[in-house]
């Protein structure tokens, strides 16, 4: 499995409900995209009532079942009207370690992504060990879905996650957004 994320930062007066819009209007076409595990329509507004957001900012996130899904999103018409609307956005991609996700993910208020820092003589396996219990001990906390990865380019370990609410959700390199909508295959 693989994740994908493209963040769009916004200016800081701009007009949210024109990303929620364009969510509303536009995320069902991923509904059933080819290898797609989910799609999060993630969007942070800096004038959200829970003060977290530290600019306005779109940022989908992606888990692919397989590399041919992204590949063929990439090179297709959906993110071609992105290009279109934002311009071209760098696509972060981390390989994933572990994803659990409940079955209907359509409950998801709000997420969280943070990236940490692989230190640089740690052993691989014991870090993705810490990041198996760290995964666990959100999935516990009320997760309802959690995904650990890494990128090697830049050895960071991704921790991203799915939450009912907000309650609770804090962190100095801590993203958090609002869903707007959740793109998942029925089974």
């Amino acid at each position: 499995m693989l994740t994908m994320q493209y963040r769009i930062a916004l200016p800081a007066d701009y007009d949210m409900a024109i990303i929620r819009k364009r969510i509303a209007d536009r995320g069902h076409l991923t509904d059933e995209l080819p290898q797609l595990a989910f799609k999060a329509y993630l969007y942070a507004d800096r004038q959200a009532p829970y003060a977290a957001a530290r600019e306005n900012r779109y940022g989908p996130f992606y888990l692919w079942r397989d590399p041919q899904g992204m590949n063929d999103f990439l090179g297709g018409a959906g993110f071609a009207g992105v290009i279109a609307s934002f311009g071209r956005p760098i696509v972060q991609t981390w390989s994933a370690w572990q994803a659990e996700t409940l079955p209907d993910l359509s409950i998801a208020t709000h997420a969280t992504c943070e990236s940490v820092a692989i230190p640089e003589h740690a052993a691989l396996s014991t870090m993705r060990d810490t990041e198996h219990a760290n995964l666990r001990a959100d999935i516990d906390r009320g997760a309802v879905a959690a995904i650990s990865a890494f990128d090697p380019t830049h050895w960071t370990a991704l921790r991203f996650r799915l939450w009912r609410d907000i309650a609770g959700l804090s962190g100095e390199n801590v993203d958090i957004y609002q869903v707007g909508h959740i793109s998942q295959p029925k089974h």
